[in-house]
């Protein structure tokens, strides 16, 4: 009986496990999330100019596994700063075909209001994701890396 027993609660043990492994490698439900170098991360998004301009500022943390996606109108060059931004970022610069053409990697926070320095993308891009500083690499990315979209993310026309 003891034997039984002991089977009985590994194989309740094993049951319990699946449901919380299938989760964590699943992307989100809700479709709101980006794919670079086989990495999936649950995104903000940041559409219109308000939202644009806010972005992750006066945030303490942003969580491990998310970040911001920022659609522009056009396809043009680009340029972030951290002003009220208190956690460092990787800024990751993708063009309309969602090639990386421009990083800037470990932008640090800033206090300095309009003297906050500017973090051009120095090539024309549509979208930007911004992660947690590190991430890029610890992805090993480099210029020509893909973005994938999960199906929540609005199609750009």
């Amino acid at each position: 009986m003891p034997c039984i027993r002991a089977l009985f609660l590994s194989l309740l043990c094993a049951f319990a496990a699946l449901p919380l492994g299938a989760c964590a490698s699943e992307p989100p439900a809700d479709g709101r999330w980006v794919e670079v170098a086989g990495e999936v991360y649950r995104v903000e998004l940041a559409v219109t100019d308000e939202e644009r301009a806010v972005g992750l500022m006066f945030r303490d943390e942003l969580p491990a596994g998310t970040g911001m996606l920022f659609i522009h109108a056009r396809e043009e060059p680009q340029a972030y700063w951290m002003m009220n931004t208190e956690i460092p970022l990787d800024i990751l610069y993708f063009d309309a075909s969602r090639r990386l053409v421009a990083q800037q990697r470990d932008a640090q926070p800033c206090s300095s209001g309009l003297a906050c320095p500017a973090y051009p993308s120095g090539a024309p891009a549509l979208y930007v994701l911004e992660l947690n500083a590190g991430e890029a690499a610890r992805l090993g990315l480099e210029d020509g890396a893909e973005l994938r979209f999960g199906p929540g993310i609005p199609a750009h026309d």
